[in-house]
């Protein structure tokens, strides 16, 4: 019965539709993202998919269009609010009012972002 209810729960998952594209303004320059669905297979797994969050997948990943720049950051497993990094740039969104946009250049900077009207 357990299998039966974590594969439902694995399939459901699945059709949750992903976060829509949400713009932002940071530092003054217009970002927008788009969630990426990584290629992650909940079928025949035993207990489901850990770490789900928020209806995304580990292998799932975003695009960030900023500044001339497309950046694809693939999902942490940070607990949490999901969050995506490459090991230089870091995105995050707990609060929508203001997402935490931060670059590793020998110390961290961090982009003041606001939700665009």
């Amino acid at each position: 019965m357990g299998a039966l209810l974590s594969l439902i729960l694995s399939m459901l998952i699945c059709l949750l539709p992903a976060p829509a594209a949400a713009d932002w303004s940071c530092d003054g320059d217009p970002l927008r993202v788009e969630t990426v669905a990584g290629a992650v297979d909940p079928t025949g797994l035993p207990g489901g998919i850990p770490n789900t969050s928020a209806g995304t997948l580990p292998g799932d990943g975003v695009l960030i269009h900023w500044r001339d720049m497309t950046l694809q950051l693939p999902r942490t497993n940070n607990a949490g609010a999901p969050s995506y990094t490459d090991g230089r740039w870091w995105w995050r969104v707990e609060d929508p009012l203001q997402p935490e946009f931060l670059q590793r250049r020998g110390s961290i900077v961090a982009y003041d972002c606001l939700p665009l009207p």
